[in-house]
């Protein structure tokens, strides 16, 4: 999944993966999701994330982050 700091300084998830701005992909597993909350992301974007855009990822991210989601990337692998 791309996720993108947009002209305005928000972040984003880019679902089509063609929005302008800086991006930085993350896989759709828990591991991944989780290390870039904890600071990955503002590194590779070069923004420190606000409460609301933090929340908005963290909400995107359920759906990854679902047991059943990581044991089908699993099986595709």
């Amino acid at each position: 999944m791309r996720v993108v700091r947009t002209a305005e300084g928000r972040v984003e998830v880019d679902e089509r993966g063609k929005a302008p701005g800086r991006g930085a992909y993350l896989h759709p597993s828990t591991a991944c999701w989780q290390r870039g909350m904890s600071g990955a992301l503002q590194g590779s974007l070069r923004v420190t994330l606000v409460e609301a855009d933090r929340e908005a990822l963290l909400a995107y991210a359920e759906r990854f982050t679902a047991p059943e989601a990581d044991e089908d990337i699993e099986a595709r692998a």
